[in-house]
């Protein structure tokens, strides 16, 4: 079976969010990154990070899924998940890199 890729966009509870996190909202946040650190590492999770932005900064990930149930399993155990807001769109990813010259 071949794996579906999914683009997502983490969307904070307020756009000042990166600035005045409470210390709960930071434990969390930790959490958060701990979560993913080892879908990062078996190549479920493809690209996780952050994007700044002057209207406030958000999350993504681009992650790869055996089935959308697989990535409803990840979303629903991530500890920001409730916190934060995810948006999922299925993507068709390229498999290999191409180099741009």
């Amino acid at each position: 079976m071949s794996k579906q890729q999914y683009f997502l966009k983490l969307n904070p509870p307020r756009a000042s969010f990166r600035m005045d996190m409470t210390e709960d909202e930071r434990a969390i946040m930790a959490k958060h990154i701990e979560y993913w650190k080892p879908y990062i590492q078996s190549g479920t999770a493809i690209v996780i990070g952050l994007v700044g932005d002057l209207k406030g900064g958000f999350g993504v990930g681009v992650i790869q899924a055996d089935s959308e149930e697989q990535l409803n399993d990840l979303l629903v155990n991530d500890p920001a998940n409730g916190l934060h807001s995810y948006e999922v769109h299925p993507i068709r990813a390229m498999s290999k890199l191409i180099e741009v010259e």
